[in-house]
């Protein structure tokens, strides 16, 4: 409906007349701050820490301030529509949940109360293959929402067949393709803390669950957790994959297929040469590269070089209204937002995806309408000035 995520403001300030605040900060950093007084150092640096130094992390979040809105007046701009179809599925904003794995260290319903709450705003979310919960029970806590499934691409082509059967069964229509994470990154925080959700088996119901991955052990993962563990590690992690090897996935996929992990405009015609539909401009969040590019000083170049041949989607830093209005007038078709939402999750399960999603909603509906723009197709180059 046009117009309605803004009011979330007005509901905030009519529920103080009765002395009744936000149950949670409405501010980023804050809820951050405040998401790691709650939780313990393992899950909060696993959802917070980056690679390295975290100089990537700092650049997604630099880049953004590069990039000024320059707001137009009298555009009659009071009334808005943010809604916006991707790759055939129709969404209320340009916004989807990312595929953030393990969410179950953040709360015990993990992924069921983050397909609640994204259900209950028409968002679309993207399951990580590293979900704490089966893709058939995060399905039927989605319901009839939108949503896609995110595949960290197992070395066994058996176990990958299987698992993509099950995703297009249970009603996740696109396959986000992830390239930038077959091994691990040097992580300080996780590695000082000897932190690793996997290997005390979170993280893991999709393949512990899945009929060719168990055909593949002497006894199942009730029986043998060790060894079950040990063929997690050895199918999902230390194989980089081919160009070439994408036509196995466009064989067995008969939806859209996103490649997310691109961040050099050469990839991205790779991209397109190899018959995909989308991608993702990403760098995991600076969580596997340190002293990477920031996604959103090389999206620009990536939108203008296969814009009009793929969708181009953004991932990696963002946190508010404004990058969203940012991130669509450099190129992207939509953005993934990723820790916010799991900070949310962390202090209320699904109340808190759903407040920090209705916050971020509300502060995009807002900044659109206050910059001069009634729509997310209006918003271009032009509607941004360039710091430096």
């Amino acid at each position: 409906m046009p117009g309605t995520f803004g009011s979330y403001q007005n509901e905030i300030y009519l529920q103080g007349l009765a002395g009744t605040v936000p149950p949670f900060t409405t501010d980023p950093d804050a809820l951050e701050a405040s998401a790691r007084e709650r939780l313990g150092p393992g899950p909060f640096w696993y959802v917070a820490g980056a690679a390295g130094t975290g100089a990537t992390a700092r650049a997604n979040r630099e880049a953004f301030d590069d990039w000024r809105i320059v707001p137009r007046m009298l555009t009659d701009a009071t009334t808005r529509h943010l809604g916006t179809t991707v790759l055939g599925t129709t969404m209320p904003a340009p916004v989807l949940l990312a595929p953030v794995g393990v969410q179950s260290i953040l709360h015990p319903d993990g992924e069921l109360a983050t397909a609640r709450a994204a259900a209950e705003l028409g968002v679309p979310m993207i399951l990580s293959t590293a979900s704490s919960h089966t893709l058939e029970d995060v399905a039927e806590a989605n319901g009839d929402a939108p949503r896609w499934f995110q595949l960290y691409w197992p070395n066994d082509p058996e176990v990958c067949l299987s698992i993509l059967d099950r995703a297009k069964k249970a009603g996740f229509t696109a396959l986000v393709v992830t390239l930038d994470t077959w091994t691990l990154a040097w992580r300080p925080h996780d590695l000082d803390s000897a932190y690793l959700p996997f290997l005390r088996a979170v993280g893991t119901a999709i393949p512990f669950s899945d009929p060719a991955f168990r055909a593949g052990l002497e006894k199942s993962p009730e029986d043998d957790l060790p060894m079950a563990i040990l063929r997690w590690v050895h199918l999902f992690t230390g194989t980089d994959k081919s160009w070439d090897q994408l036509a196995f996935l466009r064989e067995h996929w008969d939806g859209p297929i996103l490649l997310k992990g691109i961040q050099h405009v050469d990839d991205a015609r790779k991209a397109v040469d190899a018959g995909v539909q989308g991608i993702v401009v990403s760098n995991h969040g600076g969580r596997q590269v340190d002293g990477a590019v920031a996604s959103l000083e090389v999206l620009p170049e990536i939108a203008d070089a296969v814009g009009e041949q793929v969708d181009v989607l953004f991932d990696s830093g963002v946190r508010t209204g404004a990058d969203v209005v940012k991130a669509v007038a450099l190129g992207a078709k939509a953005v993934l937002v990723g820790r916010p939402f799991a900070y949310g999750l962390a202090h209320g399960g699904q109340v808190g995806v759903r407040h920090v999603l209705r916050s971020l909603l509300a502060d995009f509906d807002l900044t659109l309408g206050l910059s001069g723009h009634r729509s997310p197709a209006e918003l271009n180059r032009d509607a941004l000035r360039a710091r430096r």
